[in-house]
Protein backbone atom coordinates (compact mmCIF):
# COMPACT_ATOMS: atom_id res chain seq x y z
CA UNK A 1 0.00 0.00 0.00
CA UNK A 2 1.66 3.53 -1.12
CA UNK A 3 2.22 5.62 2.04
CA UNK A 4 -0.04 9.58 1.85
CA UNK A 5 2.52 12.56 1.76
CA UNK A 6 4.19 13.27 4.77
CA UNK A 7 2.07 15.61 7.15
CA UNK A 8 3.06 19.10 8.20
CA UNK A 9 2.87 21.25 11.11
CA UNK A 10 2.29 24.69 11.66
CA UNK A 11 1.85 25.67 15.68
CA UNK A 12 -0.69 28.44 16.00
CA UNK A 13 0.53 31.73 17.61
CA UNK A 14 -0.07 32.34 21.65
CA UNK A 15 -1.81 30.30 24.17
CA UNK A 16 -4.22 27.77 22.93
CA UNK A 17 -8.03 29.08 24.02
CA UNK A 18 -9.43 26.91 26.68
CA UNK A 19 -13.52 26.42 26.12
CA UNK A 20 -14.25 24.85 29.30
CA UNK A 21 -12.08 27.14 31.91
CA UNK A 22 -9.16 25.02 33.89
CA UNK A 23 -8.41 26.16 37.34
CA UNK A 24 -5.08 25.26 37.61
CA UNK A 25 -1.96 26.14 35.64
CA UNK A 26 0.10 23.62 33.31
CA UNK A 27 3.27 25.70 33.18
CA UNK A 28 3.09 25.89 37.29
CA UNK A 29 3.55 22.38 37.00
CA UNK A 30 5.86 21.97 34.81
CA UNK A 31 4.39 21.23 31.37
CA UNK A 32 4.21 23.24 27.84
CA UNK A 33 0.82 23.44 25.87
CA UNK A 34 0.95 24.28 22.32
CA UNK A 35 -1.54 23.71 19.33
CA UNK A 36 -0.82 22.73 15.80
CA UNK A 37 -2.62 22.62 12.74
CA UNK A 38 -1.77 19.43 10.65
CA UNK A 39 -2.41 19.38 7.22
CA UNK A 40 -1.31 16.54 4.62
CA UNK A 41 -3.86 13.50 2.45
CA UNK A 42 -5.72 11.21 4.34
CA UNK A 43 -7.16 7.42 3.15
CA UNK A 44 -10.25 6.11 3.74
CA UNK A 45 -10.57 2.40 4.12
CA UNK A 46 -13.27 -0.10 3.71
CA UNK A 47 -14.35 -3.59 4.88
CA UNK A 48 -13.91 -6.77 3.12
CA UNK A 49 -16.34 -9.47 4.19
CA UNK A 50 -18.10 -10.31 6.76
CA UNK A 51 -17.80 -8.18 10.05
CA UNK A 52 -17.01 -11.44 13.02
CA UNK A 53 -18.19 -11.03 16.34
CA UNK A 54 -14.97 -12.49 17.42
CA UNK A 55 -13.02 -8.84 16.71
CA UNK A 56 -11.38 -9.45 13.11
CA UNK A 57 -11.87 -6.69 10.32
CA UNK A 58 -10.28 -7.62 7.02
CA UNK A 59 -9.59 -3.90 6.00
CA UNK A 60 -8.76 -2.53 2.62
CA UNK A 61 -7.71 1.02 1.69
CA UNK A 62 -9.94 3.06 -0.29
CA UNK A 63 -10.52 6.49 -1.56
CA UNK A 64 -8.11 9.59 -0.33
CA UNK A 65 -8.73 13.13 0.56
CA UNK A 66 -6.91 16.36 2.16
CA UNK A 67 -7.36 17.63 5.40
CA UNK A 68 -6.52 20.21 8.04
CA UNK A 69 -6.83 19.70 11.49
CA UNK A 70 -5.95 20.30 15.12
CA UNK A 71 -3.58 18.93 17.27
CA UNK A 72 -3.22 19.97 21.19
CA UNK A 73 0.25 19.25 23.03
CA UNK A 74 0.97 19.27 26.86
CA UNK A 75 4.74 17.99 27.65
CA UNK A 76 6.99 18.47 30.66
CA UNK A 77 10.39 19.61 30.34
CA UNK A 78 13.14 17.61 29.24
CA UNK A 79 14.69 16.61 32.61
CA UNK A 80 11.13 15.62 33.88
CA UNK A 81 9.97 13.68 30.65
CA UNK A 82 9.16 9.89 31.41
CA UNK A 83 9.55 8.60 27.66
CA UNK A 84 5.40 7.83 27.39
CA UNK A 85 3.36 9.78 25.22
CA UNK A 86 -0.38 9.12 24.61
CA UNK A 87 -2.32 10.37 21.85
CA UNK A 88 -5.98 10.77 22.72
CA UNK A 89 -8.93 10.17 20.22
CA UNK A 90 -10.96 13.56 21.13
CA UNK A 91 -14.31 13.05 21.99
CA UNK A 92 -16.90 15.03 19.80
CA UNK A 93 -20.19 13.40 21.33
CA UNK A 94 -21.41 16.81 22.92
CA UNK A 95 -20.17 18.35 19.38
CA UNK A 96 -17.22 20.07 20.65
CA UNK A 97 -13.95 18.84 21.25
CA UNK A 98 -12.94 17.18 24.90
CA UNK A 99 -10.60 15.48 26.11
CA UNK A 100 -11.81 13.09 28.84
CA UNK A 101 -9.33 10.80 29.56
CA UNK A 102 -6.64 13.87 29.89
CA UNK A 103 -8.97 15.04 32.44
CA UNK A 104 -9.48 11.52 34.54
CA UNK A 105 -5.67 11.02 34.02
CA UNK A 106 -3.87 14.05 34.05
CA UNK A 107 -2.88 14.07 37.99
CA UNK A 108 -0.88 10.80 37.23
CA UNK A 109 0.11 11.82 33.86
CA UNK A 110 1.57 14.67 35.38
CA UNK A 111 3.10 12.99 38.32
CA UNK A 112 4.93 10.08 35.94
CA UNK A 113 6.40 13.02 33.34
CA UNK A 114 3.85 11.74 30.54
CA UNK A 115 3.28 13.61 26.92
CA UNK A 116 -0.24 14.43 25.94
CA UNK A 117 -1.61 14.89 22.58
CA UNK A 118 -5.24 15.27 21.81
CA UNK A 119 -6.23 15.00 17.53
CA UNK A 120 -8.91 16.72 16.47
CA UNK A 121 -10.21 13.43 15.07
CA UNK A 122 -13.58 13.75 14.05
CA UNK A 123 -15.21 16.34 12.09
CA UNK A 124 -18.15 17.17 14.20
CA UNK A 125 -15.02 19.03 16.60
CA UNK A 126 -13.93 20.96 13.76
CA UNK A 127 -17.33 21.56 11.68
CA UNK A 128 -20.10 20.60 14.24
CA UNK A 129 -22.90 18.45 13.72
CA UNK A 130 -22.18 14.49 15.45
CA UNK A 131 -24.70 13.50 18.22
CA UNK A 132 -25.62 16.92 19.58
CA UNK A 133 -24.76 20.39 18.12
CA UNK A 134 -22.11 21.79 20.63
CA UNK A 135 -19.39 24.69 19.90
CA UNK A 136 -17.18 23.38 17.37
CA UNK A 137 -13.66 24.96 16.84
CA UNK A 138 -14.26 26.96 13.72
CA UNK A 139 -17.63 28.32 15.71
CA UNK A 140 -15.34 29.32 18.95
CA UNK A 141 -12.81 31.01 17.11
CA UNK A 142 -13.39 31.51 13.19
CA UNK A 143 -10.07 33.68 12.81
CA UNK A 144 -7.96 30.79 14.55
CA UNK A 145 -9.52 27.77 13.15
CA UNK A 146 -11.10 29.08 10.20
CA UNK A 147 -8.70 27.20 7.62
CA UNK A 148 -8.75 23.72 8.83
CA UNK A 149 -11.03 21.12 6.87
CA UNK A 150 -12.04 17.90 7.97
CA UNK A 151 -12.95 15.76 4.84
CA UNK A 152 -15.15 13.35 6.99
CA UNK A 153 -14.59 10.91 9.88
CA UNK A 154 -14.06 7.84 7.59
CA UNK A 155 -10.49 9.48 7.33
CA UNK A 156 -10.36 9.90 10.77
CA UNK A 157 -8.62 6.37 11.55
CA UNK A 158 -5.77 7.30 8.67
CA UNK A 159 -5.84 10.97 10.44
CA UNK A 160 -4.85 8.71 13.85
CA UNK A 161 -2.16 6.55 12.34
CA UNK A 162 -0.82 9.44 10.76
CA UNK A 163 -0.16 11.57 13.79
CA UNK A 164 1.13 8.39 15.79
CA UNK A 165 3.96 7.83 12.42
CA UNK A 166 5.01 11.90 12.73
CA UNK A 167 5.73 11.32 16.89
CA UNK A 168 6.85 7.89 16.60
CA UNK A 169 9.69 8.98 13.83
CA UNK A 170 9.87 12.28 14.79
CA UNK A 171 8.65 14.09 11.80
CA UNK A 172 7.00 16.33 13.41
CA UNK A 173 7.78 19.85 16.11
CA UNK A 174 4.91 18.68 18.39
CA UNK A 175 6.90 17.15 21.31
CA UNK A 176 10.24 19.91 20.63
CA UNK A 177 13.62 17.96 21.37
CA UNK A 178 11.24 15.11 23.33
CA UNK A 179 11.75 11.48 21.99
CA UNK A 180 9.09 8.89 22.35
CA UNK A 181 10.41 5.79 23.76
CA UNK A 182 6.84 4.41 24.10
CA UNK A 183 3.39 5.14 22.31
CA UNK A 184 0.09 4.37 23.51
CA UNK A 185 -3.25 5.38 22.01
CA UNK A 186 -6.69 6.24 24.57
CA UNK A 187 -10.33 7.56 23.93
CA UNK A 188 -13.53 7.51 25.85
CA UNK A 189 -16.84 6.86 25.02
CA UNK A 190 -17.69 7.34 20.95
CA UNK A 191 -13.77 7.82 20.61
CA UNK A 192 -13.14 4.32 22.33
CA UNK A 193 -15.82 3.17 19.89
CA UNK A 194 -13.60 4.22 16.82
CA UNK A 195 -10.41 3.13 18.38
CA UNK A 196 -11.94 -0.21 19.16
CA UNK A 197 -12.47 -0.65 15.21
CA UNK A 198 -9.24 1.06 14.74
CA UNK A 199 -7.82 -1.77 16.73
CA UNK A 200 -9.58 -4.53 14.83
CA UNK A 201 -9.24 -3.52 11.57
CA UNK A 202 -6.45 -0.74 10.90
CA UNK A 203 -3.34 -1.78 13.66
CA UNK A 204 -2.40 -5.01 12.05
CA UNK A 205 -1.63 -3.22 8.90
CA UNK A 206 0.12 0.16 10.46
CA UNK A 207 2.02 -1.18 13.65
CA UNK A 208 2.13 2.13 14.83
CA UNK A 209 1.03 2.18 18.75
CA UNK A 210 2.65 0.29 21.76
CA UNK A 211 -0.99 0.06 23.61
CA UNK A 212 -3.93 1.19 24.00
CA UNK A 213 -6.58 2.55 26.86
CA UNK A 214 -10.28 2.13 26.17
CA UNK A 215 -12.53 3.96 28.52
CA UNK A 216 -16.34 3.89 28.44
CA UNK A 217 -16.93 1.92 25.50
CA UNK A 218 -20.61 1.98 24.58
CA UNK A 219 -22.32 -1.04 22.53
CA UNK A 220 -22.22 1.06 19.47
CA UNK A 221 -20.04 0.59 16.07
CA UNK A 222 -17.58 3.11 15.36
CA UNK A 223 -17.56 2.04 11.37
CA UNK A 224 -14.92 2.48 9.19
CA UNK A 225 -17.03 4.57 7.21
CA UNK A 226 -17.19 6.90 10.05
CA UNK A 227 -21.33 6.01 10.99
CA UNK A 228 -21.16 5.85 14.28
CA UNK A 229 -24.31 3.96 15.38
CA UNK A 230 -27.41 3.63 15.86
CA UNK A 231 -27.82 5.88 18.54
CA UNK A 232 -28.00 3.86 22.15
CA UNK A 233 -30.99 6.15 23.05
CA UNK A 234 -32.93 5.12 20.18
CA UNK A 235 -35.76 2.57 21.12
CA UNK A 236 -35.11 0.71 17.87
CA UNK A 237 -31.73 -0.40 19.03
CA UNK A 238 -30.70 -3.84 19.03
CA UNK A 239 -28.21 -4.85 21.11
CA UNK A 240 -27.90 -8.09 19.65
CA UNK A 241 -28.69 -7.39 16.01
CA UNK A 242 -26.61 -3.90 16.41
CA UNK A 243 -23.61 -5.05 18.63
CA UNK A 244 -20.30 -4.15 17.67
CA UNK A 245 -17.20 -6.84 18.19
CA UNK A 246 -15.16 -7.79 20.53
CA UNK A 247 -11.91 -6.93 20.69
CA UNK A 248 -9.81 -9.30 18.61
CA UNK A 249 -8.31 -12.12 21.24
CA UNK A 250 -5.01 -11.90 18.93
CA UNK A 251 -4.85 -8.06 19.45
CA UNK A 252 -0.84 -7.28 18.49
CA UNK A 253 -0.38 -4.89 21.35
CA UNK A 254 -1.92 -4.28 24.89
CA UNK A 255 -5.63 -3.15 25.27
CA UNK A 256 -7.31 -2.53 28.41
CA UNK A 257 -11.09 -1.28 28.41
CA UNK A 258 -12.41 0.53 31.79
CA UNK A 259 -15.96 0.59 31.99
CA UNK A 260 -18.52 2.22 34.53
CA UNK A 261 -21.99 0.67 35.46
CA UNK A 262 -23.50 2.76 32.88
CA UNK A 263 -21.34 1.48 29.97
CA UNK A 264 -22.05 -2.14 31.12
CA UNK A 265 -26.12 -1.78 30.73
CA UNK A 266 -27.46 2.18 29.56
CA UNK A 267 -24.97 1.67 26.84
CA UNK A 268 -25.22 -1.91 26.57
CA UNK A 269 -21.31 -2.76 26.62
CA UNK A 270 -22.18 -6.28 28.01
CA UNK A 271 -24.10 -7.33 24.94
CA UNK A 272 -20.53 -7.40 23.20
CA UNK A 273 -19.58 -10.37 25.41
CA UNK A 274 -16.13 -9.01 25.69
CA UNK A 275 -13.31 -11.96 27.04
CA UNK A 276 -9.70 -10.80 28.81
CA UNK A 277 -7.07 -12.37 26.21
CA UNK A 278 -3.45 -12.37 27.01
CA UNK A 279 -3.62 -8.89 24.72
CA UNK A 280 -6.76 -7.70 26.32
CA UNK A 281 -8.35 -6.97 29.60
CA UNK A 282 -11.61 -5.62 30.87
CA UNK A 283 -11.90 -4.12 34.63
CA UNK A 284 -16.33 -3.15 35.31
CA UNK A 285 -16.40 -0.40 38.03
CA UNK A 286 -19.11 -0.32 40.36
CA UNK A 287 -20.65 2.72 41.62
CA UNK A 288 -19.29 4.58 38.81
CA UNK A 289 -21.18 6.48 36.08
CA UNK A 290 -20.05 7.19 32.47
CA UNK A 291 -19.59 10.98 33.28
CA UNK A 292 -19.35 12.16 36.67
CA UNK A 293 -18.50 15.01 39.28
CA UNK A 294 -15.10 14.39 39.04
CA UNK A 295 -15.11 14.62 35.25
CA UNK A 296 -17.42 17.42 35.18
CA UNK A 297 -16.57 19.85 37.77
CA UNK A 298 -13.20 18.47 40.40
CA UNK A 299 -10.83 17.90 36.90
CA UNK A 300 -11.05 20.82 36.00
CA UNK A 301 -9.62 22.39 39.23
CA UNK A 302 -7.52 19.29 40.43
CA UNK A 303 -3.69 20.33 39.44
CA UNK A 304 -2.63 17.98 42.68
CA UNK A 305 -2.78 20.88 44.46
CA UNK A 306 -5.94 20.79 46.15
CA UNK A 307 -6.33 20.63 49.89
CA UNK A 308 -8.85 17.78 51.01
CA UNK A 309 -11.64 19.69 52.41
CA UNK A 310 -11.49 21.57 48.80
CA UNK A 311 -11.69 19.24 46.74
CA UNK A 312 -14.17 16.99 48.81
CA UNK A 313 -16.43 19.93 48.42
CA UNK A 314 -15.64 20.01 44.68
CA UNK A 315 -16.74 16.55 44.62
CA UNK A 316 -19.89 16.83 46.36
CA UNK A 317 -23.44 15.99 43.99
CA UNK A 318 -24.84 18.74 41.87
CA UNK A 319 -27.71 18.34 39.78
CA UNK A 320 -26.95 20.66 37.29
CA UNK A 321 -23.87 21.24 34.77
CA UNK A 322 -24.09 23.56 31.93
CA UNK A 323 -27.20 23.57 30.12
CA UNK A 324 -27.68 19.65 31.48
CA UNK A 325 -29.78 19.40 34.10
CA UNK A 326 -30.60 16.37 35.57
CA UNK A 327 -33.13 15.14 37.92
CA UNK A 328 -31.42 13.11 40.65
CA UNK A 329 -27.69 14.08 42.16
CA UNK A 330 -25.44 13.12 39.99
CA UNK A 331 -22.77 10.33 40.69
CA UNK A 332 -20.06 11.93 43.21
CA UNK A 333 -17.70 9.42 43.72
CA UNK A 334 -14.28 9.84 42.63
CA UNK A 335 -12.80 6.12 42.49
CA UNK A 336 -13.56 5.83 38.48
CA UNK A 337 -10.42 8.93 38.65
CA UNK A 338 -8.50 7.05 41.00
CA UNK A 339 -8.88 3.54 38.62
CA UNK A 340 -8.56 5.09 35.48
CA UNK A 341 -4.87 5.97 36.92
CA UNK A 342 -3.87 2.64 38.06
CA UNK A 343 -5.05 1.32 34.67
CA UNK A 344 -2.74 3.77 32.95
CA UNK A 345 -0.29 2.92 35.01
CA UNK A 346 -0.25 -1.16 34.21
CA UNK A 347 -0.69 -0.22 30.39
CA UNK A 348 2.57 1.26 30.30
CA UNK A 349 4.31 -1.66 31.81
CA UNK A 350 1.99 -4.06 29.99
CA UNK A 351 3.15 -2.59 26.60
CA UNK A 352 6.83 -2.31 28.24
CA UNK A 353 7.56 -5.59 30.30
CA UNK A 354 5.02 -7.76 29.06
CA UNK A 355 3.42 -8.04 32.74
CA UNK A 356 -0.44 -7.83 32.59
CA UNK A 357 -2.83 -6.03 34.68
CA UNK A 358 -4.23 -8.10 37.10
CA UNK A 359 -7.99 -9.47 36.12
CA UNK A 360 -10.61 -8.31 37.62
CA UNK A 361 -14.47 -9.87 37.95
CA UNK A 362 -17.04 -8.43 35.88
CA UNK A 363 -20.22 -6.38 37.23
CA UNK A 364 -23.43 -8.79 38.27
CA UNK A 365 -26.67 -8.43 35.72
CA UNK A 366 -29.88 -8.59 37.65
CA UNK A 367 -32.64 -11.02 35.44
CA UNK A 368 -33.07 -10.32 32.12
CA UNK A 369 -29.27 -8.82 31.71
CA UNK A 370 -30.62 -5.45 30.88
CA UNK A 371 -29.44 -3.69 34.64
CA UNK A 372 -27.10 -5.06 37.64
CA UNK A 373 -27.89 -6.75 40.42
CA UNK A 374 -27.81 -4.52 43.62
CA UNK A 375 -27.08 -5.27 47.54
CA UNK A 376 -29.57 -4.26 49.71
CA UNK A 377 -28.70 -0.54 49.80
CA UNK A 378 -28.45 -0.49 46.39
CA UNK A 379 -24.94 -0.79 45.45
CA UNK A 380 -23.76 -2.34 42.57
CA UNK A 381 -22.71 -6.35 43.34
CA UNK A 382 -19.64 -8.17 41.41
CA UNK A 383 -16.74 -5.84 39.70
CA UNK A 384 -13.57 -4.38 41.01
CA UNK A 385 -14.37 -3.80 45.03
CA UNK A 386 -13.49 -0.59 46.50
CA UNK A 387 -15.02 1.47 49.55
CA UNK A 388 -17.23 4.12 47.76
CA UNK A 389 -19.55 0.51 47.29
CA UNK A 390 -18.33 -1.25 49.97
CA UNK A 391 -18.26 1.26 52.87
CA UNK A 392 -21.02 3.63 51.47
CA UNK A 393 -22.29 6.68 53.03
CA UNK A 394 -23.80 7.66 49.38
CA UNK A 395 -25.37 4.60 47.12
CA UNK A 396 -23.51 5.52 43.72
CA UNK A 397 -24.99 4.27 41.06
CA UNK A 398 -24.57 4.71 36.82
CA UNK A 399 -27.91 3.75 36.42
CA UNK A 400 -31.60 5.33 36.88
CA UNK A 401 -30.70 8.77 35.53
CA UNK A 402 -33.41 10.78 33.60
CA UNK A 403 -33.33 14.29 32.79
CA UNK A 404 -31.93 16.41 30.02
CA UNK A 405 -29.64 16.42 27.22
CA UNK A 406 -26.21 13.27 28.45
CA UNK A 407 -27.97 13.34 31.56
CA UNK A 408 -28.90 9.74 31.70
CA UNK A 409 -24.74 9.26 31.72
CA UNK A 410 -24.18 10.34 34.78
CA UNK A 411 -25.43 8.10 37.08
CA UNK A 412 -27.11 8.90 40.28
CA UNK A 413 -25.99 9.43 44.29
CA UNK A 414 -28.52 8.44 46.90
CA UNK A 415 -27.61 9.40 50.89
CA UNK A 416 -28.26 7.33 53.13
CA UNK A 417 -30.34 7.87 55.95
CA UNK A 418 -29.05 8.64 59.53
CA UNK A 419 -30.17 5.40 60.70
CA UNK A 420 -28.68 3.24 58.39
CA UNK A 421 -25.49 5.36 59.01
CA UNK A 422 -25.66 4.78 62.44
CA UNK A 423 -25.90 1.13 61.80
CA UNK A 424 -23.30 0.93 59.83
CA UNK A 425 -20.95 2.56 61.37
CA UNK A 426 -22.25 3.36 65.63
CA UNK A 427 -18.91 5.09 66.37
CA UNK A 428 -19.24 8.04 63.88
CA UNK A 429 -15.81 8.65 62.05
CA UNK A 430 -13.61 6.52 63.25
CA UNK A 431 -15.93 3.59 62.79
CA UNK A 432 -16.28 4.50 58.47
CA UNK A 433 -12.88 5.35 57.68
CA UNK A 434 -12.08 1.73 59.36
CA UNK A 435 -14.31 0.38 57.15
CA UNK A 436 -13.01 2.49 54.09
CA UNK A 437 -9.36 1.82 55.26
CA UNK A 438 -9.51 -2.02 54.93
CA UNK A 439 -11.54 -1.91 51.77
CA UNK A 440 -8.78 0.56 50.29
CA UNK A 441 -5.86 -1.68 51.16
CA UNK A 442 -7.62 -4.43 49.44
CA UNK A 443 -7.74 -2.60 46.41
CA UNK A 444 -4.69 -1.01 46.67
CA UNK A 445 -3.44 -4.73 46.73
CA UNK A 446 -5.06 -6.00 44.14
CA UNK A 447 -3.97 -3.30 41.99
CA UNK A 448 -6.76 -1.26 41.26
CA UNK A 449 -5.62 1.77 42.91
CA UNK A 450 -2.49 2.99 43.43
CA UNK A 451 -0.05 3.09 46.60
CA UNK A 452 0.39 6.88 46.06
CA UNK A 453 -3.21 7.97 45.99
CA UNK A 454 -3.84 6.73 49.30
CA UNK A 455 -3.07 9.54 52.22
CA UNK A 456 -5.31 11.93 49.52
CA UNK A 457 -7.82 9.40 48.89
CA UNK A 458 -8.16 8.64 53.15
CA UNK A 459 -8.28 12.63 53.33
CA UNK A 460 -11.17 12.89 51.18
CA UNK A 461 -13.08 10.60 52.70
CA UNK A 462 -12.79 11.88 56.38
CA UNK A 463 -13.93 15.14 54.63
CA UNK A 464 -16.57 13.67 52.31
CA UNK A 465 -18.26 11.75 55.48
CA UNK A 466 -18.15 15.01 57.28
CA UNK A 467 -20.11 16.50 54.53
CA UNK A 468 -22.49 13.81 54.11
CA UNK A 469 -23.66 13.99 57.93
CA UNK A 470 -23.56 17.54 58.35
CA UNK A 471 -25.87 17.84 55.22
CA UNK A 472 -28.25 15.01 57.30
CA UNK A 473 -28.34 17.08 60.35
CA UNK A 474 -29.21 20.63 58.82
CA UNK A 475 -32.05 18.70 57.12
Amino acid sequence: MTAPPALTFEELPGTPPVLIPRHFDLEELGYREAEFEARGQARAYRAVGERRQDGPIAAQAARAAPFATRVLVRRPAADAFSGTVVVEWLNVSSGTDTAPEWDYLHRHMIRRGDAWVGLSAQKAGVDGGGIDGGIHLKLYRPQRYGRLSHPGDAFSFDMFTQLGQALRHRTSPLLGNLAAEQLLAAGESQSAAFLATYINAIDPLVEIFDGFLLHGRPGTRGNLDGAFGPRVRDERYDATAHCPEQIRADARVPVLLLSSETDVTVLRNAAIGQLDSDRVRLWELPGTSHADTYLLVASRADGGQLEPSEFARILEPINEFGITAAEKPINSAPHQHYVAQAAWEHLIGWAGTGEPPPAAPRLELGEGGTALARDELGNALGGIRNPWVDAPIRVLSGEGQRGGGFAFLMGTTEPLGPETIAALYPEGVGDYLAAFEASLEEAIAGGFILEADREEILAVAAETFRLATAGQAER
